[in-house]
């Protein structure tokens, strides 16, 4: 069954899978491919992203 009105947009989820080098894995075998691990540091910076965002704090640390 699928999911309406998604949290986070498609773009959001692969921008930080870029970031995360998953993007191959969520291309060859779609989200569900991505190890659960993975999915929860997706997570954990997508909330990280709107903590600063709600804080007003536009700059992302640098890797």
């Amino acid at each position: 069954m699928a999911r309406k009105g998604s949290i986070m947009s498609e773009a959001l989820k692969w921008e930080l899978a870029k970031e995360m080098g998953v993007d191959h894995i969520v291309a060859r075998e779609g989200w569900g491919g991505v190890p659960s691990r993975q999915c929860g540091m997706l997570v954990k910076k997508a909330i990280e992203r709107a903590e600063r965002s709600i804080s007003g704090d536009q700059s992302y640390p640098q890797k």
